[in-house]
């Protein structure tokens, strides 16, 4: 982000323009999602991208920029604009494209903006079940405009957790280790393909909390400023000497759910 800061940035602005915006993204997809078409793979044969992905990121940098011209732009299709003003949008047109591919409906339009400090305000439109989640720095999270916490879990045996897996086998076999050590001390294990949706889960209190290593700025940007201010704490799995992904739970167990996330690997 730009060491210019923004210091009167108006959190409220923004954040019903990233709810505009994530509403509009995603209903530019699902209107097309009937016949989807995969251009190419990214980083592996299983990480897709469609012409979808394209366009709904273009419709954003355009609105955005028409919006807000001195603002940068960091898009996962590529997108990468610098801007004057401090701030700068974080872009996932589709989190859960695989997911999008199939006609499996947990998929989102993620749109998140920040500053040097961090997130300031984001958005998480999942169309398929007409959700919008959204949050702004210090002003809590909603779901279709009403508020939302995160689950009053306080025993971590107890806890249903979230995680995702990499497009990558390797990383895929390390996860699956990862895992395999800390399985035994949760409830249950829930793994949906869209990050984004499961951090808003977790803000909602569908999940107790959630894992993921390798995500992206844009993966994040958004889902992670909802469950913060749901309520939840955001943190590093192996802690800040070991940044090995990122860990999201309610503060009773958060500490108690990274050491398992630890052990054994």
């Amino acid at each position: 982000m730009s060491s210019e800061r923004q210091p009167d940035a108006d959190v409220e602005a923004l954040g019903r323009l990233a709810c505009e915006l994530a509403r509009m993204g995603g209903e530019l997809a699902r209107r097309g999602v009937l016949a989807v078409e995969v251009l190419a793979n990214k980083s592996s044969l299983t990480d897709l991208v469609t012409e979808h992905d394209r366009a709904v990121e273009q419709l954003l940098v355009d609105v955005i920029g028409r919006r807000r011209p001195d603002d940068g732009i960091v898009g996962e299709e590529g997108t990468q604009t610098k801007g004057a003003s401090g701030l700068t949008w974080y872009l996932d047109p589709i989190d859960g494209t695989t997911n999008f591919v199939h006609g499996h409906p947990l998929w989102a339009t993620s749109v998140g903006v920040g500053d040097d400090s961090g997130m300031l305000a984001g958005a998480v439109y999942a169309p398929a079940m007409d959700e919008l989640f959204a949050a702004a720095r210090r002003h809590g999270a909603t779901l279709n405009g009403a508020p939302i916490s995160a689950s009053g879990c306080d025993d971590v045996s107890l806890a249903v957790v979230a995680t995702g897996f990499g497009y990558s086998p390797p990383r895929r076999l390390a996860q699956a280790r990862r895992l395999g050590s800390m399985i035994e001390g949760v409830a249950d294990i829930r793994r949906g393909g869209s990050a984004a949706l499961d951090l808003c889960y977790v803000a909602c209190g569908r999940v107790d909390a959630y894992y993921e290593e390798y995500l992206n700025v844009w993966d994040r940007a958004a889902g992670e400023l909802v469950a913060t201010e749901s309520g939840c704490i955001s943190g590093m799995i192996g802690g800040s000497s070991d940044p090995s992904g990122l860990c999201v739970a309610p503060p009773v167990i958060f500490e108690e759910l990274r050491r398992l996330l630890v052990a054994n690997v």
